[in-house]
């Protein structure tokens, strides 16, 4: 284990964090401008990870309904980049209960939201990241990997303090691309916690990465079979090679039709939009320092990246020794971190294969492939899905987490 991921935090386990009780419901959002009706509580608001810093994290929180919140796990999204928003692309655009509509002032439901399945718990970081800030700024050029699982980690405790009947819920961990990552890196901060401190701070139970950057060279390797359409990149989206571009993003007077099964490649303008609204801001309890910038998909604040391990393979063997269990998942038409990177790298694993590849279904129709390794980890491919395997797959993304956190196998027939 590299103890050295941890140095910033070894004192976390023995500090008693105070929360305002009272914290909780100052975050709950009563309503988000443009929102249609709902059957499920929302909040949203800051958790200070570095009091003497001045460094803060934003965070979203979609529960389930009512009627099934209690029973459901707690699941973390982390996008990736780094110094992409967890609002921006896994909220707003794949797994969140709302998409925007092209005038970037309603919201329309999203039928497959992963609230569907877990209670949902967005976040924006390392500060820098969206809302997420520090008034230290010369933490945006020293942002890195380890200080960015220390945060990350620290994050949690408070929020947990925050919503203590979370505490001893099952909880897991997922996201993409360089959430490849930052979701392995703080789970293993996490047991590592767990076990300095002989018992559950955090009741981890497994992860879920999607497309995910997990070893430079295989990546690389399995690039190599997309370097045509890499080639191609200005004239076709390298992050879907099937799907269509976007010739005009400005935002529309009236919303155009839309649908959460189809996919609008100028989302992104829309997202934009919407979350650089002072009314917005006020509902969600964001911005409240009024920053010096626009909030952004991606950041241009953060301007250094001082570590980031070529693999991410040790890890993702020390968690699965931990008894954890995983998910890899990978949108078979991304041409950014492909199928083949995917595969290339979990062969490094060296995990004998207990169920044969094979394919699983949705809805009478094949959905992808999938194969089962000894120490239960699954790897599973979405047929017809991107680099954000939710945009663009959305029925197909909720019955591959629905499965995994229920612990069944995908479907092998129709």
């Amino acid at each position: 284990m590299d103890t050295g991921l941890f140095k910033t935090i070894d004192s976390t386990s023995t500090i008693i964090i105070q929360e305002d009780g009272e914290a909780k419901e100052k975050d709950r959002i009563k309503r988000l401008p443009g929102q249609p009706q709902v059957e499920f509580s929302q909040y949203g608001g800051y958790v200070t990870v570095d009091k003497l810093a001045g460094r803060a994290f934003y965070y979203y929180f979609a529960e389930a309904n009512e009627y099934s919140k209690k029973s459901l796990p707690l699941l973390l999204w982390l996008n990736g980049g780094p110094g992409c928003s967890s609002l921006a692309y896994g909220l707003m655009q794949e797994l969140g209960p709302f998409r925007v509509y092209s005038d970037g002032n309603t919201l329309y439901k999203n039928k497959f939201s992963w609230n569907n399945a877990a209670n949902v718990l967005f976040l924006e970081s390392p500060a820098g990241v969206g809302f997420s800030y520090s008034n230290r700024t010369s933490d945006y050029s020293n942002c890195g990997d380890k200080t960015t699982a220390a945060d990350n980690y620290l994050f949690l405790v408070k929020w947990l303090e925050r919503f203590p009947e979370y505490k001893d819920r099952d909880f897991y961990i997922a996201g993409e691309s360089y959430g490849g990552h930052y979701v392995p890196q703080l789970a293993n901060t996490i047991l590592y916690h767990n076990k300095k401190a002989n018992r559950t701070i955090i009741n981890l139970k497994g992860i879920a990465i999607g497309n995910a950057v997990i070893n430079d060279e295989t990546d690389y390797t399995g690039i190599a079979a997309t370097d045509k359409a890499d080639n191609d990149a200005l004239f076709l989206d390298i992050y879907n090679i099937y799907a269509p571009l976007c010739f005009g993003g400005n935002l529309t007077t009236h919303p155009k039709r839309a649908s959460v099964t189809n996919f609008d490649p100028c989302s992104e303008y829309y997202v934009y939009g919407y979350f650089n609204r002072a009314d917005v801001q006020e509902a969600m309890h964001a911005n409240i320092t009024k920053l010096d910038h626009d909030w952004d998909l991606c950041s241009d604040v953060i301007i250094g990246w001082t570590d980031s391990p070529s693999s991410i393979i040790p890890l993702l063997q020390e968690i699965l020794g931990d008894g954890l269990r995983i998910l890899v998942y990978s949108g078979d038409v991304d041409g950014r971190v492909p199928v083949t990177s995917t595969q290339f790298s979990l062969a490094k694993l060296k995990l004998p294969i207990l169920t044969e590849w094979h394919p699983w279904y949705l809805n009478g129709e094949v959905s992808g492939y999938t194969e089962v390794y000894r120490g239960d980890l699954t790897f599973a491919t979405v047929r017809g899905a991107g680099h954000e395997v939710p945009a663009y797959q959305p029925a197909r993304a909720l019955s591959l987490i629905q499965h995994f956190l229920a612990g069944k196998p995908l479907p092998k027939s129709s």
